[in-house]
């Protein structure tokens, strides 16, 4: 569903300032896939998202999306296969419009433009059946304006929205680390619902180890624009915060500095 081949981008190239961002990173997700991405600042999760929402072009490397080059589109002519939920709650929606209006702009999103109702009798139906399954009240308050709601609750619509147009990828850019403890909790378990439920092949950056272990069937850890971890299937399951953080040890031969990826 999702291929990286070679993939490597270097920032400032030929200054001081110079930064290998990735180097020479190879990744392949099956359909169903759910992979977690961890690591530390600069370990380069950031720009390997970037690269495959298109808003980043590597200076060489290939981007497979369900056996389709993708690596010269740019990023407008990849959103029909592409689904991104932000780490900014504010980012997915738009806030002067009510909830039921921005369902009917993602339900929209691939499809044939026509001069008809946005919103009409069936359609509201269909998308208070869809917030009921978030059960979080939602589906009560389809005409309320999304800028009222809560980060928390705003992130759930958002990761709603995105099973819509039914991508080939989903995207989760840390989309619960602008969210206080309880609602990252909620927005986590969201996240399983909705993939599991949706059969959506995703990836997921996260600087909180425990829930890059909870979520997901597999995991690899990034550390200076590299993959230098991966685990799956039951091995996986096995793991713990405490045994990332010796691999990490193991594998660079000194201490993973990030107090938020240990801590969550």
């Amino acid at each position: 569903m999702l291929e990286l081949h070679n993939m490597s981008l270097t920032f400032n190239e030929n200054t001081p300032d110079e930064k290998k961002a990735l180097n020479d990173v190879n990744l392949s997700l099956e359909s169903g896939d759910f992979v977690t991405v961890i690591g530390s600042n600069g370990a380069g999760k950031s720009t390997l998202m970037n690269i495959i929402s298109g808003s980043l072009i590597p200076d060489v490397g290939d981007v497979l999306i369900s056996n389709k080059q993708v690596v010269h589109l740019p990023e407008y002519k990849r959103s029909s296969l592409i689904g991104r939920v932000f780490q900014d709650p504010m980012a997915g929606t738009a806030p002067s419009m009510t909830i039921e209006e921005n369902l009917a702009m993602a339900y929209s999103r691939n499809k044939k433009r026509k001069l008809r109702l946005g919103v009409n009798k069936k359609r509201r139906k269909m998308f208070r059946d869809h917030l009921a399954s978030l059960n979080i009240g939602l589906e009560d308050r389809l005409t309320a304006k999304v800028g009222l709601l809560s980060g928390g609750e705003r992130q759930a619509l958002s990761l709603l929205m995105t099973t819509f147009t039914e991508p080939d990828i989903l995207l989760l850019d840390e989309h619960t680390a602008a969210l206080d403890p309880s609602r990252a909790e909620l927005i986590t378990e969201l996240t399983g619902e909705v993939v599991r439920n949706a059969g959506l092949t995703t990836l997921m950056v996260t600087h909180n180890m425990q829930q890059a272990l909870d979520l997901g069937n597999r995991l690899i850890m990034m550390d200076k624009g590299q993959i230098i971890f991966e685990a799956s299937g039951e091995k996986k399951q096995e793991l713990t915060v405490k045994d990332l953080l010796h691999e990490f040890k193991r594998i660079r031969g000194s201490q993973f500095e990030d107090d938020r990826a240990v801590l969550g």
